[in-house]
């Protein structure tokens, strides 16, 4: 590949040595992955700087470098290398992969979802409808990555802008009809979908999480805005308290709003809300249609209107949806564990104060037992919500067990211990077990006829990272392990998922 090509439209840069002519292999951000005639490029991350690697990206052969404008001191680069200069090597790396791969997100639709909480749900319902109307679909998120039916394990819940647009050719390749993908706010600040223009956006909400990156909630605000920016229209939740506030922000991009109370363009009514399912009314084309969703919860009712607003723009039928919706399953989020016994299990990702608080409430209104909540806080992340989900779970879970999550490099005690805060100022009654597979067997065992055992926090996960470490741990596998530890029940639940 021509240098000069890859970076056609690209403003700011400065040739420093070498010339534009000059031919490379490969791009690279990583340079323990720069093999001889590559391209590094130089970036600064959240928890190293790349321009640190600039020296180990030469001595394994880069034959071009880019370096941010103030970083690095160019003159330790040999002159046998081609050297530019950028404000900012993200933006580059991001506009040169685009051209190295060709835009390939140009060759089929692309859909982008953001918000702190319900990404991973709608991604995984609008591919269900998409394939239930005949397209061929790719999806990019936190759970895994998928080309049709083929699965691709996710490192993160948006990948690198190189290693993205790597995905988005095989994916053009293979001819998928539409793309859908969790954008993060992470990607979006860090310009990691910069040069693609998204056919449609998503905003699902804004809750409290991030704020160790974003440092406040207006940042946290502007990137999710961003999407907006790059995309040719966009729906929102208008219940959400931000969303005001965001669609101040999208510019020239046609927004339509969809949600419940204040008044929104796609509306949802007469919601049922069981253990098992949700229940709402959708008028469509001046007939009440019923949508039926198996997954219990008010914000499923959310993530289902955007799913539903997103597969109708791209053409599918009503038929498409009620089936695509109906059959539709997300591990992790929500997901029943299959028991035979007179309770209830369900395991969720819920990580933050919002996300708990959520799924505490929707589970009271059709619990009618107690509710046993085991959840902790991951390390290495905002510590401030830690106290509010404590509090959150001691108001709204009848028991709560409080245990380790990902401690990551942080002491588990030391993070239950300002869970335990929170619950304190409550009358909640709770117990703490740091040990996540004894914290489960005891939550397990207190579970009684009607109750709810809820095991919040992992949900999808199947690893415990535990000093920079990554243990197999998946809560669904310990969970079915514990129940066959229990006593015979004296009455089985013939209707048991």
């Amino acid at each position: 590949m021509i240098l000069s090509e890859v970076l056609k439209g690209i403003e700011g840069l400065d040739l420093r040595k070498g010339s534009l002519e000059t031919e490379f292999a490969e791009i690279k951000c990583d340079s323990r992955l720069v093999n001889p005639g590559d391209m590094f490029v130089a970036i600064v991350g959240f928890k190293t700087d790349g321009h640190l690697y600039v020296e180990s990206a030469l001595e394994r052969g880069a034959r071009v470098v880019v370096v941010q404008e103030g970083r690095f001191d160019i003159g330790m680069i040999p002159d046998s290398v081609t050297v530019l200069v950028a404000p900012d090597t993200r933006k580059v790396l991001a506009l040169s992969a685009c051209n190295y791969y060709g835009h390939p997100s140009r060759e089929f639709k692309l859909v982008g979802v953001t918000g702190t909480k319900g990404k991973t749900t709608t991604t995984y319902m609008i591919k269900s409808i998409l394939e239930k109307a005949g397209k061929k679909v790719g999806l990019i998120g936190t759970i895994a990555n998928y080309i049709g039916n083929e699965e691709i394990e996710a490192q993160r819940t948006t990948p690198e802008s190189i290693d993205l647009q790597k995905l988005f050719r095989q994916m053009a390749d293979a001819k998928v009809d539409v793309v859908v993908m969790e954008v993060s706010s992470h990607s979006l600040a860090l310009d990691r979908v910069l040069g693609c223009t998204f056919d449609i956006g998503v905003f699902t909400n804004l809750t409290q999480d991030h704020l160790d990156f974003h440092e406040t909630f207006d940042n946290y605000l502007d990137a999710k805005a961003k999407l907006f920016a790059i995309s040719k229209e966009g729906f929102v939740n208008c219940d959400d308290m931000y969303a005001r506030k965001l669609m101040d922000k999208v510019g020239n991009c046609p927004i339509t709003t969809y949600g419940i109370d204040n008044n929104p363009f796609v509306c949802a009514a007469n919601i049922i809300i069981t253990n098992s399912y949700s229940d709402f009314r959708l008028p469509f084309n001046k007939v009440i249609q019923r949508i039926r969703v198996p997954i219990p919860g008010r914000f499923t009712v959310y993530n289902a209107l955007a799913a539903i607003c997103v597969t109708i723009r791209l053409g599918c039928s009503m038929e498409a949806v009620l089936a695509g919706l109906e059959t539709v399953r997300v591990p992790g989020r929500s997901e029943i564990v299959p028991n035979v016994r007179n309770f209830t299990i369900i395991v969720d990702y819920a990580h933050t104060p919002d996300s708990l608080e959520n799924i505490l409430k929707a589970s009271r209104v059709y619990t009618k037992g107690k509710i046993i909540c085991v959840f902790g806080c991951g390390g290495d992340r905002d510590t401030m919500k830690r106290p509010m989900m404590g509090e959150i779970s001691g108001k709204l879970a009848g028991f709560t067990v409080i245990t380790s999550d990902n401690p990551r490099t942080e002491d588990p005690e030391a993070i239950v211990a300002q869970i335990e805060e929170g619950i304190k100022k409550t009358s909640g009654k709770y117990k703490v077990i740091v040990d996540r597979k004894k914290a489960i067997e005891f939550a397990l065992k207190q579970a009684q006829r009607n109750d709810l055992v809820l095991i919040a926090g992992k949900g999808h996960e199947t690893y415990q990272e535990i000093n920079g470490e990554k243990h197999h741990f998946d809560d669904r596998e310990v969970v079915l392990e514990a129940l066959k530890k229990l006593p015979e029940p004296k009455e089985k639940n013939l209707y048991a998922w």
